[in-house]
């Protein structure tokens, strides 16, 4: 298992008797990556153990999924992977419509204004509702940070090859 890796989810902790785990989705597609008879890799960052697992049951429940893996049937399997994260290959991860991005791509990109202002750069993707908000760092000396809404109105250009984001700041935005 080499090549880079992207985490889909972490496992929150068990649910139910039959080997169900709570899982808090890092991705969009969390219907596509929870699907069964899909593959992720569980990882535990501290010792780096991997192992592959195969999804055999999936539902969402209250944000976050329920999932069900291949072999496990028992609560006393699964509990010692509370804290675990899932994570997918890169060439997994598959072809996006125009206009849509992986948060990896969409991390550590500069902002820069429709005026040629430099905002700072994207750290976190926040997933409150109607639409995402984007958080950007600012340079030193220019306040803590911007939160930049996912909307047609103020996003403009995403350019994933030079890591820059286009935006128009809309009145009362910072």
């Amino acid at each position: 298992m080499s090549g880079k890796w992207f985490t889909v989810g972490k496992i929150v902790n068990t649910h139910g008797l039959r080997g169900e785990l709570k899982v808090l989705s890092q991705t969009d597609f969390g219907d596509l990556r929870f699907a069964v008879g899909n593959k992720l890799v569980m990882i535990h960052e501290e010792h780096g153990t991997k192992l592959e697992v195969e999804i055999a049951g999936s539902r969402e429940h209250k944000g976050n999924y329920i999932i069900k893996l291949k072999g496990y049937n028992d609560i006393n399997e699964v509990e010692k992977y509370k804290g675990w994260l899932l994570k997918v290959a890169e060439e997994q991860l598959g072809k996006l419509d125009d206009g849509e991005y992986y948060f990896h791509e969409i991390i550590g990109c500069r902002v820069v204004t429709d005026e040629g202002e430099e905002l700072g750069t994207i750290s976190e993707i926040l997933r409150p509702g109607a639409n995402d908000v984007w958080v950007v760092d600012r340079p030193k000396g220019k306040g803590s940070q911007v939160l930049i809404p996912v909307i047609d109105e103020v996003l403009l250009n995403v350019d994933i090859a030079t890591k820059t984001v286009t935006v128009h700041l809309m009145e009362g935005l910072i």
